[in-house]
């Protein structure tokens, strides 16, 4: 053998062993696999932001000082929040289907044909005793459910949560900054920070901050 057609056969392998391992664990739940492809997604976006400040010459070391915990605290209430809602929300919708208070007509048939009791409870799992089409139903009825559920809490933590807890944090922490410029009441604005009473989005947050420590409009 040929170490091509060898390092072929490898390749084969792996990539048979990894369709396996995503068909095993997201094939019958895509919805699970949006929500961890999403978090990597995050992840990754965090870390290209948290690298752009720290090699950016154009910052100083000081802003920097400031800038990269700020964005590695924006990145964790965004990741946090896509994980713990988002999947909330698709296990709900899956749980429903696998205790049975979410069902399609064949589905309801053979809950009744079988007399399977306990619908609803944390415990039930009707699918245990499917077989055939009923079976190819549920999988694929819970599926569905999986993927609308998911987006539901994509869109919950995404356009409603996130920045909510975004803008509680920058106004806390806008609070912080007025107080320790020069021992100024928060509510007592000076000639280089501006005073919001409204709830800042991060965008501001940042700008106020970069004005806070270099004592100038810095434009990102």
């Amino acid at each position: 053998m040929t170490p091509l057609s060898n390092f072929a056969e490898i390749a084969s392998k792996k990539f048979m062993a990894a369709k396996n391992y995503l068909y095993k664990h997201y094939g019958e739940e895509p919805g699970k696999m949006l929500v961890h492809t999403g978090v990597l997604s995050w992840t990754l976006s965090a870390a290209a932001q948290v690298m752009a400040v720290a090699f950016n010459d154009k910052i100083s070391k000081k802003e920097k000082l400031f800038l990269i915990p700020q964005e590695c605290a924006d990145a964790a209430i965004n990741i946090l929040s896509f994980y713990l809602v988002t999947n909330a929300f698709t296990n709900f919708g899956v749980n429903l289907v696998k205790r049975g208070k979410l069902t399609t007509p064949k589905i309801d048939k053979f809950i009744k044909d079988n007399d399977i009791k306990d619908i609803g409870k944390i415990s039930t799992d009707i699918s245990k005793n499917m077989q055939g089409d009923v079976l190819e139903e549920f999988k694929s009825f819970k599926s569905g459910i999986s993927m609308i559920t998911n987006t539901i809490g994509s869109i919950v933590s995404c356009n409603i949560l996130t920045p909510i807890l975004r803008n509680e944090y920058a106004a806390r922490k806008q609070k912080e900054i007025l107080a320790k410029n020069k021992n100024l009441s928060v509510n007592e604005p000076n000639q280089n920070i501006k005073v919001y009473n409204k709830p800042l989005s991060m965008e501001a947050y940042q700008k106020l901050a970069y004005k806070k420590f270099s004592g100038s409009d810095l434009k990102v």
